[in-house]
């Protein structure tokens, strides 16, 4: 059959980790010379997950199905999404055998699972990619019916069979080849070019803890420096609207496409970050010094502190991190070029990034059985 009429199938979401990869997957692709660049994309995720603005702002059709997690705790929740995952297990077959994907793609997620299982059942090839420094368990539970398991970390190999294969990272050209200027950037966003910026990132969903830690400092970080905050979906609230308002340092956005996100990385000198691995991808490229907060108690602890062991951040843990040392922290930063300059160039040290031309080839050979 002919390249031009293959589709090729995405899946991923809850957050915005699983998604930031795969878009950049689809990102290379259209820029190859073979002839997968003319295949037709779409998506499979979650019907309130961040991923349906990411995606649909890509141009990329969107499906939502029903989807539920695996717990390793107790929830009364337990007993409900099992019922939940079957019933995306059915809508996954009914839009696989509609849609005739050639491969489907995935970094992750619960809400991939069943559309991996129904896949596997269809015989279509699928790749999973493994992004974080540990192995989650969607991945885990996906891995056994991957014809291809792509990893980010040479580690991740020893976590899997001999179906993965070391790739490194990939970003979107789009954000690293910013020719948009740092004025005309501050100026959209009326910001000043004599005071220096932090972005402050809460993950897709947005980080509740993070949201209020910048609020509750926000009189003190307005005296000596610019705060882009993007609070996450739906998090943005009547007080944060007032804070807009009292301090003009401060601006505030719940969700930012492509084009707003390489205005605000180019304005940027200081990047205040969960630690999901594909923001960290995103720094790293960017070479942004950086302060990291991992989620407590998960994969993102992982991650951070592979860029603290290397001295490429600086890493507090949520627990035990005050306001007045955000604030220290964040003063000492901007006020020291010499040592942001030297924590940008390390993050970019520590990610190896994507081949491109091979991930390609992998995606083109699956599509092509």
């Amino acid at each position: 059959m002919n390249n031009n009429n293959k589709t090729i199938l995405l899946t991923g979401g809850g957050t915005g980790g699983s998604v930031v990869p795969v878009l950049a997957m689809v990102e290379i692709i259209k820029d190859s010379k073979l002839e997968i660049r003319n295949s037709k994309f779409f998506w499979i995720g979650t019907k309130f997950g961040p991923e349906k603005n990411m995606v649909e702002r890509e141009n990329i059709k969107f499906l939502s199905i029903s989807s539920g997690k695996f717990r390793r705790y107790f929830s009364w929740q337990n007993f409900i999404d099992p019922f939940k995952i079957l019933i995306g297990f059915f809508q996954s077959l009914i839009i696989l055998i509609k849609n005739k994907p050639k491969v489907v793609i995935s970094a992750g997620s619960f809400v991939s699972v069943p559309v991996v299982v129904a896949a596997w059942i269809l015989r279509i090839p699928i790749l999973i990619h493994q992004l974080d420094y540990r192995p989650g368990l969607a991945n885990k539970l996906m891995a056994p019916f991957a014809n291809v398991i792509t990893v980010t970390f040479e580690k991740s190999l020893q976590d899997y069979s001999n179906k993965a294969i070391h790739i490194g990272a990939f970003i979107r050209d789009s954000l690293v080849d910013i020719k948009v200027s740092k004025k005309f950037a501050q100026e959209k966003l009326g910001l000043q070019s004599k005071k220096l910026t932090i972005l402050v990132l809460g993950g897709g969903t947005g980080s509740i803890v993070i949201n209020n830690l910048v609020e509750e400092c926000l009189d003190e970080l307005s005296k000596f420096c610019q705060i882009i905050h993007i609070t996450g979906q739906n998090k943005q609230t009547n007080e944060t609207f007032q804070l807009e308002e009292k301090y003009k340092e401060y601006k505030s956005f719940e969700f930012l496409n492509t084009d707003g996100l390489i205005k605000v990385f180019k304005i940027a000198d200081l990047v205040v970050s969960r630690a999901g691995m594909g923001i960290l991808i995103e720094l790293s490229g960017l070479k942004k010094p950086s302060i990291i907060i991992p989620m407590p108690d998960s994969h993102q602890e992982d991650n951070a502190k592979m860029l603290s062991d290397r001295n490429a951040g600086i890493v507090f843990n949520q627990k035990t991190l005050t306001n007045e040392k955000f604030i220290e922290c964040i003063k000492k930063l901007i006020n020291d070029d010499e040592l942001r300059k030297k924590y940008g160039e390390r993050i970019g040290e520590v990610i190896k990034k994507g081949d491109k031309e091979k991930i390609v080839k992998i995606i083109d050979k699956l599509s092509s059985k």
